[in-house]
């Protein structure tokens, strides 16, 4: 039996209407769907009624199925000629992991093509109002993550110098350190007065944004559970002008964007 070909595919943010077209076009051909936990349910709908869908999402804490474990299921399913997707949160190579995958499918010789999705770190900002940059506000921005490998030892995000060498930082999956990433901020010279945005469950009926600044924002977002994506710096302030998503109707009672060919329409429901 030949080989199959496994597909890391960015599920985006979310939204179910953010999966790419090429995303859809695999996932719709699929024998064996192993999804996270981000993945918006309904996507696993459009995968064929008889393939084979495994969870394998993590959280803080726990995971269902260690990496290790992804690897071996993938690389077992591709020997057996299944078609095998790999549908993850956001973008397969942004803090997804799938740059590991691929390369233990690479080095077990089963082919793999890599299907980019929509990254929270844009989608969701943009959801929230906030554009990462801005003429006359912020010409750079960096993406980094507030949960870091323990097996590393020594954190590998140099704070001292990224905290004032971009106009604005993003940080994926911070909720949990967030008292410490905004000490490390501080210490390294943001100024107190810098403008945040924690963002949860962006890009979903579910998105709740809290805004202060880096001196008030630990007290008001006291509580707040995962999933966040974090925006600081100077962006923020236009979202009282730009929030389009959370001053509109929900999702499933706005006029739905008409895709050019009806195959590729997704049917939205609420979460």
């Amino acid at each position: 039996m030949r080989v199959a070909t496994v597909y890391l595919v960015g599920a985006g943010p979310g939204d179910p209407g953010l999966l790419t077209v090429r995303g859809l076009e695999v996932l719709r051909k699929a024998e064996v769907v192993i999804y996270d936990r981000l993945v918006n349910p309904i996507l696993l709908d459009e995968s064929p009624p008889d393939a084979l869908r495994i969870f394998a999402g993590k959280l803080a804490g726990g995971h269902s199925l260690p990496q290790e474990q992804i690897n071996d299921l993938l690389i077992a399913h591709a020997r057996r000629g299944r078609r095998v997707v790999r549908l993850k949160g956001g973008d397969p190579f942004v803090f997804g992991r799938g740059g590991e995958e691929a390369e233990a499918l690479a080095a077990a010789g089963i082919p793999f093509e890599v299907v980019p999705g929509v990254s929270s770190a844009v989608a969701v900002p943009a959801y929230a109002g906030i554009p990462l940059t801005h003429r006359g506000l912020a010409s750079s921005f960096a993406v980094v993550t507030g949960h870091e490998d323990g097996c590393k030892g020594e954190p590998a995000v140099e704070w001292e110098r990224l905290a004032t060498a971009v106009d604005t930082l993003v940080v994926l999956m911070g909720a949990r350190t967030l008292p410490r990433i905004v000490a490390e901020l501080l210490a390294h010279g943001r100024s107190p007065e810098t403008p945040v945005a924690l963002i949860r469950w962006g890009t979903t009926e579910a998105q709740q944004t809290i805004t202060g600044t880096l001196a008030d924002i630990l007290d008001k977002a006291a509580g707040l559970q995962p999933p966040v994506v974090a925006v600081i710096g100077d962006v923020v302030r236009l979202r009282g002008r730009l929030r389009w998503f959370d001053a509109s109707c929900a999702v499933a009672e706005r006029d739905p964007v008409r895709p050019t060919d009806p195959s590729l329409a997704i049917t939205r429901t609420k979460a």
